[in-house]
């Protein structure tokens, strides 16, 4: 062990934390990653891996203890979150939210709740902890709604329902996956859908960056992203006003602050928030669009480092990640990337093996590929159909 370097721990080593892992040891850090999936591809990438379930604080509360690290930073998990500013509010150390925060920013019934009372723009919700409450109450909203877990991601759990006849079996699948064991029902709202990352330092945004949202056959679940956001610059303006409105009633510490929203109209409505590195590389999408190193800045701010040195940066072109998904179950044979397309990849992480067998297509993910395009115009309409440009083939 290199003792003589100050100690990270990542709270966590999927393929998601590479860049957040390799940033770390760039500025100088003996990275530990954590997690209770040896084979994780992040740890490749680490100094050292240590077994803890980066979901449990307690655990990484320990860990990071034991390890006497000066530094925890989220991996890209909404539970890694919570337990690196559980950690870190324990031992003193810099970089993140209290654990108070914490939870009403990560779980989606307290920031419902908290949204709902200070005016910012979020679907009309309730949150429920049993099921014949929520039927109770539900009758209220206006349908079509959506019925979740608080605490997950990816879409597990969740159902979109038109009427009260489908609502108990709803409601029943989000209690049963939710690990609190608590629900949020909340309103359907239509628009196109879209992400906002920005990088708060001192309550201020100095940093913003757009995307369009692209879905598959998981229509709760994001498969793509593409930037620049076709959005106007007065919904840009006022989704970093939130950003810092928000910053303001929570006294949030300097680093990242990802939002997903809807857009309705010309108003965008908050669904989502985090305060951890969205998943799939898409840190690497704002790295390639922008030339801003933004893992790098993440860590940094996790750490308790200085981050005045962030400004603005807008997209260079046109670009897009695009995660690599199938249609069919059974054993891939082959990835097939279209003509078309060849040229206009900049930038690929690939996993998968030949052989290897898919039971759940709404999940399984095979690599992430970036490209770059010539016009806004090509970049949605490739992104929308890239599944058929980028094909699994099974057997």
């Amino acid at each position: 062990m290199e003792s003589n370097k100050k100690k990270l721990l990542v709270a966590g080593g999927g393929y998601a934390d590479i860049p957040l892992i390799l940033s770390a040891k760039k500025l100088g850090y003996y990275v530990i990653t954590s997690g209770n999936k040896p084979d994780e591809l992040g740890h490749k990438y680490s100094d050292e891996y240590k077994m803890a379930d980066f979901s449990d604080p307690d655990a990484i509360l320990n860990l990071a203890k034991s390890l006497k690290v000066s530094a925890i930073c989220a991996c890209c998990n909404d539970f890694s979150a919570l337990s690196a500013a559980y950690a870190a509010e324990k031992l003193g150390l810099p970089g993140h939210d209290s654990y108070r925060i914490a939870q009403i920013i990560h779980y989606k019934d307290q920031y419902r709740q908290f949204a709902l009372s200070y005016g910012i723009a979020t679907p009309k919700a309730f949150g429920f902890t049993c099921k014949m409450e929520a039927l109770k109450e539900m009758v209220s909203l206006k349908f079509p709604v959506i019925v979740k877990p608080v605490d997950l991601t990816g879409g597990k759990g969740m159902s979109t329902i038109n009427q009260m006849d489908e609502a108990e079996a709803a409601i029943e699948k989000a209690f049963a996956i939710s690990r609190m064991k608590r629900v949020v029902v909340e309103e359907f709202i239509t628009g196109s859908r879209h992400g906002f990352s920005v990088f708060l330092v001192n309550g201020r945004v100095v940093f913003f960056f757009s995307d369009n949202e692209h879905y598959f056959l998981n229509p709760y679940m994001v498969s793509a992203a593409s930037t620049p956001g076709i959005v106007s610059p007065a919904v840009e303006k006022k989704l970093c006003a939130e950003s810092e409105k928000i910053s303001s009633l929570l006294s949030l510490k300097t680093g990242i602050f990802h939002i997903q929203y809807i857009l309705n109209g010309e108003e965008p409505v908050i669904i989502e928030i985090c305060r951890r590195a969205p998943g799939d590389l898409y840190i690497r999408l704002v790295e390639h669009a922008t030339g801003v190193d933004y893992s790098s800045w993440i860590v940094r701010s996790s750490a308790g480092l200085d981050c005045s040195g962030l400004t603005q940066a807008e997209p260079r072109g046109f670009f897009a990640r695009h995660c690599v998904m199938c249609t069919t179950a059974g054993k891939v044979r082959d990835i097939i990337f279209d003509n078309s397309i060849e040229k206009q990849i900049i930038d690929k992480f690939m996993w998968w093996k030949k052989g290897d067998i898919v039971s759940d297509i709404m999940t399984a993910k095979f690599g992430i590929v970036f490209l770059k395009f010539q016009s806004q115009d090509e970049m949605m309409e490739k992104t929308e159909r890239m599944q058929k440009l980028i094909r699994v083939v099974t057997e």
